[in-house]
């Protein structure tokens, strides 16, 4: 996956700090969705397509700490970007699940360094994602092979092997995996999610590894 294919979330309600930053991550190739208080950060997330959010602690609405837990829920990586610089803060934030924390003022060559490593660990910039023993997608190719034979996937199949494979181990929510896939308006949602899932995993071999949580949705389980 190349940087263009990748969706930020700048949560930031100084308007020149959230400018800033959308023109250095733009210039790096980064999409870039902007939202100026929690309310409109959550919506966005809502919507699905982020790959990362970057959060001000201190918003308007929702705070930070607020849409961490949505972060989290969503599968979606997470950097607090705040003036809270008390290591105690640094502390909380990262035991709340962010995945970095930085203070401002920062440095943008070590904020998008800090993106970068962020991106790269949670598998976000791999071209080469791999499932073990046996199953390798190449997405700039968009190819999928088990055992080294290609597997024919349908698109939405294909969609929903790469959502799995970019949130290992985290349950996944059905309206979640809906809205991330076939977007916010797709009716009978959570029957197209069963089904897609039971025939994509059945091509793969994952029925065991693929697997259904109570009144939640599914979690693709992939031992360290």
């Amino acid at each position: 996956m190349s940087a263009l294919d990748i969706t930020i979330l700048i949560a930031e309600d100084e308007s020149a700090i959230a400018n800033l930053l959308e023109i250095a991550l733009s210039g790096a190739g980064y999409r870039c969705l902007r939202a100026e208080n929690g309310t409109r950060a959550a919506d966005l997330l809502e919507r699905g397509n982020v790959d990362l959010a970057l959060l001000d602690i201190m918003l308007p609405e929702l705070d930070g700490y607020e849409l961490l837990d949505w972060c989290r829920t969503l599968g979606v990586p997470a950097i607090f970007l705040t003036a809270k610089g008390d290591v105690r803060d640094r502390v909380k934030g990262l035991r709340l699940g962010a995945e970095d924390y930085i203070v401002k003022p920062f440095e943008l060559m070590e904020l998008l360094a800090r993106v970068e490593t962020v991106l790269r660990r949670c598998g976000k910039t791999d071209r080469i994602l791999r499932l073990e023993p046996d199953i390798e997608v190449d997405t700039a190719g968009r190819v999928v092979r088990r055992g080294g034979v290609p597997v024919s996937l349908t698109a939405k199949e294909y969609e929903l092997l790469l959502l799995f494979l970019q949130n290992r181990n985290i349950a996944l929510y059905r309206d979640r995996i809906c809205e991330r896939v076939w977007g916010p308006d797709y009716p009978d949602g959570s029957r197209t999610v069963d089904l897609h899932i039971q025939r994509m995993r059945k091509k793969l071999g994952l029925e065991k590894r693929l697997v259904a949580v109570y009144k939640i949705g599914y979690r693709l389980e992939d031992p360290v």
